[in-house]
């Protein structure tokens, strides 16, 4: 079947429904291509009766993502996924080269695999990767607006508010969702990129329309000045990838124009480099490899005071009474912290923090253990004892961190 874009003709026909392809102009110069409901009606009063006879006909829309050997007509479905323009060549890279090298740094061949992974193998799942910097003049937007200009009018930038709204027809066929000075501090924010991350299905809506469901690729990267907590990781995670940009040690306004035309060679980088890194998880990368002191900064920002109090209780415990481990009930917990710190607490809000935030489990059954007791003089001088007790304690080793 025909493209009619390739013959000049704007419309085609889906099922028994009609739609014209239309690229709408935007205030930064770019533009979005649409495809929206148009009616047979107006296509007749603009081209005659017999213009619909030239317009192709497909069974549905699909979307399948590939960069390097496209179809726009897939069986006889409408790709909506969008070929790339770009003429792939041989060349120099230069300012792309050091601008990628501003961006990822020290994970500089992490960065190049991330990339040659989305161009080469689009359906593959990836960490979400977030750049963040309490700095202006770092160069995230300008790393959003590069891969926009790489992949076309298959990445769109968002807002916080684009990403909330239930309407998501905007980006739910996209292979790159930017979000930029994003803020995304809800634990339901959360949880639903996390969700996004991995799925491979998504139900798009849009305003007066009926949810269809269809195939997800997305990958996102988010962008913030926040470096803390501009959303809420968890120790045990490993979907996020989180690189703290330094300030741009050059001021190029004509940057995106010039990395722009070098796009075409290092397409062909892309197409034909090696990936380095050996695929070990369904993300690709590991926890370990993507792990970033940037990334630690947001776990502990995402910690309540709560959390960060039973953190504190313990790791002192252990360290003044000596000892290779400790055991506790969250019971114990919960009267430690209103000796110690005058803080009181219910079970579940231990429970929550020790089993499900941290992973931690207690004895499946109540066993005999020793409450160390630590006892302070009018002096400061500490002496301790230990009680035998009987409970489904937790234990904690020696030198924990608890990856706050």
């Amino acid at each position: 079947m025909e493209d009619p874009e390739k013959k000049e003709i704007p419309y085609l026909r889906v099922g028994t429904n009609y739609f014209k392809i239309i690229r709408q102009p935007l205030a930064s110069k770019d533009e979005i291509k649409k495809i929206i409901p148009w009616s047979i009606g107006n296509i007749n009063d603009d081209h005659g009766s017999d213009y619909k006879r030239k317009i192709a006909k497909h069974d549905s829309f699909c979307n399948i993502p590939d960069n390097i050997d496209y179809k726009r007509v897939v069986g006889n479905s409408y790709n909506i996924y969008e070929p790339i323009e770009h003429e792939i060549k041989e060349g120099e890279f230069k300012s792309i080269e050091s601008f990628l090298n501003h961006i990822f740094g020290e994970q500089y061949s992490l960065g190049l695999d991330y990339l040659t992974i989305i161009w080469r193998q689009p359906t593959q799942i990836l960490p979400i990767l977030c750049l963040v910097s309490n700095e202006r003049n770092t160069g995230k937007t300008t790393f959003l607006n590069f891969l926009k200009d790489v992949f076309c009018f298959n990445m769109t930038i968002n807002t916080n508010e684009d990403f909330r709204n239930q309407f998501n027809s905007g980006w739910a066929s996209k292979l790159i969702i930017g979000v930029d000075e994003v803020m995304l501090d809800k634990k339901e924010d959360t949880e639903r990129i996390k969700n996004l991350s991995t799925t491979r299905s998504i139900k798009s809506e849009a305003k007066g329309k009926d949810k269809t469901e269809q195939e997800f690729y997305g990958k996102f990267i988010l962008c913030s000045n926040n470096e803390s907590d501009f959303i809420k990781i968890l120790p045990q995670e490993i979907r996020f990838w989180v690189r703290n940009v330094p300030v741009l040690s050059f001021d190029n306004i004509n940057l995106r124009a010039v990395m722009k035309k070098e796009i075409p060679a290092f397409l062909y980088l892309l197409t034909n480099r090696s990936i380095l890194t050996v695929s070990a998880s369904r993300m690709w990368f590991t926890r370990e490899q993507l792990f970033t002191p940037a990334l630690l900064k947001v776990m502990r920002g995402g910690a309540s005071k709560l959390e960060k109090e039973i953190k504190s209780l313990i790791t002192n415990q252990l360290a003044i009474s000596g000892l290779e481990q400790i055991q506790f009930t969250p019971k114990d917990i919960i009267d430690l912290l209103k000796i110690e710190n005058n803080v009181s607490v219910q079970l579940t809000d231990v429970t929550g923090i020790i089993s499900d935030k941290w992973g931690y489990m207690p004895e499946k059954e109540p066993i005999y253990y020793h409450m160390i007791k630590l006892h302070y003089d009018n002096d400061g001088n500490i002496s301790k004892s230990t009680e035998k007790r009987t409970g489904r304690c937790y234990t904690f080793k020696s030198g924990l961190s608890l990856d706050l």
